[in-house]
């Protein structure tokens, strides 16, 4: 199947959101390392026949609107000379480039990319370089399919916003594009004051024991060992019987992420045969907006998360019964306070050139059942299919994403979905652990 590009426009704010050239300061979470990366994702939309319209023209109109809001994704990403940091340089007449596409098959032929074929999707999300996604920090792309779905693809420089951020741009887009005359929620920038280091700064959480300070290592360098995408459903009955047997081991509960987060990191580890004194560490993101003291405005849409983490060696991690890595990770949790967040950004404040890591072996995990991305209705109704493209996660290159399986595949499907990226000579053997889930 082959997408054919059509056009390529840049949509500018409908008038002009400033009157004259300026530098945006990044907060220290936006400027993280581990975010100076382009994510990327898309979203399946299905036909609706009670919406003639073309969708290129309704989501351009709508973005070129939301623009005159969100102008910061007009601007330009540069590193400052003094420390190396990024700053967002925004100019007059400036825009957001969209991709036009067609396919010829329908979205139902594809299963509503429900079931992942790498090398289709790939066209449907924009995939800029290093340079150009610092360049352009919002590329889009349209593709209409031959049944009148379509699929909307973004790409977007993380250090600008989290997935979070993001879903709140794109809903008060797609406000617009249903016919409302503004945006209910406006966005709030104020990125030093709201998130910036304290004076003097203090670290009160002890960070050198779980990052490392090496400014030449990169956690993104391609290693040259192939990584591959392995993606299987999780059904509620054999989420209820791991639960159910930890909880008889330990006397504690679990959630699914605690529970089926500590079996992945298990399997995945002892699949890929780690040597056993090697530390391997399970980062994950926990939102602070209303975790701060004051709680960040309801419009602040930068990164509003910060890193957790939970660190073994290989041996511990393998040797130790999967309810202890759960507990790990239930009581890393604990640690989620205003002063973990301000000593945490006081780190960056203190340490950011001397190169902040955690390490090469880090699995990052997150959940996207619950990040609104279903909200997302440009008129046709919210997506069916909500698929990530990138691997570059928390500092991951193997990263696990938990996902809601397609709705066009609703009652063929219970569950949801787990998409996981993992060495490709540890594949058959992650399977094996994981076909454990099942008995």
């Amino acid at each position: 199947m082959q997408v054919k590009i059509q056009e390529t426009v840049t949509v500018q704010p409908a008038r002009p959101p400033f009157d004259h050239d300026h530098v945006l300061p990044l907060s220290h979470l936006d400027t993280d390392r581990n975010l100076h990366v382009t994510f990327r994702y898309l979203r399946v939309y299905a036909a609706n026949d009670n919406h003639p319209a073309e969708p290129f023209h309704v989501i351009t109109a709508a973005l070129s609107t939301a623009l005159v809001h969100y102008y910061p994704f007009t601007g330009t990403l540069r590193r400052r000379h003094l420390d190396g940091r990024l700053e967002l340089h925004c100019h007059l007449r400036k825009g957001v480039p969209v991709i036009r596409a067609a396919v010829e098959c329908s979205l139902s032929s594809v299963n509503y990319l429900d079931d992942l074929d790498e090398k289709f999707v790939e066209q449907l999300v924009p995939d800029p370089g290093l340079e150009d996604g610092m360049t352009r920090p919002m590329i889009l792309q349209v593709t209409d399919f031959g049944c009148g779905g379509f699929v909307l693809g973004a790409a977007i420089h993380h250090s600008l916003c989290d997935g979070l951020g993001a879903s709140l741009f794109f809903n008060g887009m797609a406000e617009l594009a249903r016919g409302a005359g503004q945006i209910t929620v406006e966005p709030v920038w104020d990125r030093v004051n709201l998130l910036g280091p304290r004076n003097p700064s203090r670290i009160e959480f002890p960070f050198q024991d779980i990052l490392s300070l090496d400014k030449d290592f990169s956690p993104y360098s391609d290693s040259g060992i192939r990584v591959i995408k392995e993606c299987f459903n999780v059904k509620e009955e054999w989420l209820d019987r791991l639960k159910e047997l930890l909880h008889e081991k330990s006397g504690l509960k679990f959630t699914t992420f605690e529970a089926l987060g500590a079996l992945i990191w298990r399997s995945r580890v002892k699949a890929s045969e780690i040597s056993g004194d090697e530390k391997v560490g399970f980062a994950y993101s926990i939102n602070i907006r209303n975790l701060v003291k004051p709680p960040l405005p309801v419009g602040y849409w930068g990164n509003g998360c910060v890193p957790m983490y939970v660190h073994l060696t290989a041996r511990e991690l393998v040797e130790q019964p999967i309810w202890k890595t759960a507990d790990l990770i239930k009581k890393s949790k604990y640690n989620a306070t205003d002063e973990y967040v301000r000593s945490y950004i006081d780190f960056q404040e203190l340490h950011y050139e001397k190169g902040i890591t955690a390490g090469a072996r880090v699995s990052g995990f997150t959940d996207w059942r619950h990040l609104g991305h279903s909200t997302v209705d440009f008129g046709w109704g919210g997506p069916v299919t909500v698929v990530p493209l990138s691997r570059h996660l928390l500092g991951s290159v193997e990263p696990c994403f938990f996902l809601p399986c397609s709705s066009a595949s609703e009652g063929k499907k219970d569950g949801f979905k787990v998409l996981v990226h993992l060495q490709e000579d540890a594949l058959q053997g992650f399977r094996e652990e994981m076909d454990k889930l099942k008995s």
